[in-house]
């Protein structure tokens, strides 16, 4: 028989899913290649702050994200929200049990927007440092708290995969908000993973190291101002550090989350897997 990893009949929720470029575009697509129905979330972005590129092609977030996931045959449904709001938590949750019944999957993927957090812990404000963790913890907190009793009621287990990074293996400087939201994160997933067990619900982690999206620019400008060099010269030196000398790509992410959403993952919980070319080992 050949290998195959086949979520038909499943209902996906994965938040963070706006962007063209984004790793939760990519996930959404690879679960509805993979045969599920997807609810495609992201916080709303007014359109005149959308990058060139999406404008150019009349991109419109979530609502094409779902377009292009009817258009593979599956069902899919496109809300607007912030996973910060517990109130749009609960409501995306109600949604998704009208339209489609049940909820089998659940990807953490929203994150806090980079920029304002990249500084020195000493300078950095503390609504910044509020605004990350309460994005990257306290979301990932409100979606697992109101989905996972949807699974428990179900009776027929479940599949939590959250987004985490490396930047939550080894701290960085500058990443104060960053690294501590995601080295928080896998200590959730565990913590969550011991919880939902006897449910036979699966929650795991993955920590995409750098990776093709709009994120990976500001990465390279990160590392070009601490080393001081031209954002060109960073990018090669980010990719020398990469044992497989090559940055990722959102499949590469997408296709490990694929395979924890699947009964091929059954027996694999409470863990925390690196997707980084090398450049992490542990």
């Amino acid at each position: 028989m050949p290998y195959t990893i086949n979520l038909e009949g499943k209902v996906a929720i994965v938040t963070g899913a706006g962007r063209y470029n984004g790793i939760g575009r990519g996930i959404a697509l690879a679960l509805a290649d993979a045969g599920a129905d997807v609810v495609v979330t992201a916080r709303y972005r007014p359109p005149e702050t959308y990058p060139d590129y999406e404008k150019a092609m009349g991109w419109r977030g979530v609502e094409s994200v779902a377009e292009e996931i009817r258009a593979m045959g599956r069902r899919a449904l496109p809300l607007w929200v912030d996973v910060t709001d517990r109130d749009q938590v609960v409501q995306m949750v109600e949604r998704t049990l009208a339209e489609f019944g049940r909820i089998d999957i659940l990807v953490n993927n929203a994150a806090a927007p980079r920029g304002r957090d990249r500084v020195p812990v000493t300078e950095l404000e503390e609504e910044v440092w509020e605004q990350v963790l309460k994005v990257n913890l306290t979301g990932t907190f409100l979606c697992c708290k109101y989905v996972a009793p949807v699974m428990v009621r179900q009776g027929q287990g479940g599949k939590i995969i959250n987004i985490s990074s490396i930047a939550g293996r080894r701290g960085n400087p500058r990443m104060g908000a960053y690294s501590t939201s995601k080295f928080g994160l896998q200590g959730f997933t565990q913590v969550l993973a011991m919880e939902l067990a006897p449910f036979g619900i699966n929650v795991n982690a993955v920590c995409p190291g750098l990776i093709e999206t709009e994120r990976m620019s500001d990465w390279g400008a990160y590392e070009a101002q601490t080393w001081g060099v031209s954002l060109e010269e960073a990018r090669k030196r980010l990719i020398n550090q990469i044992p497989l000398r090559r940055t990722g790509t959102v499949e590469d992410v997408a296709n490990l989350v694929v395979f924890l959403a699947s009964d091929r993952a059954s027996y694999i919980t409470g863990q925390t897997i690196n997707v980084c070319g090398g450049r992490v080992l542990n």
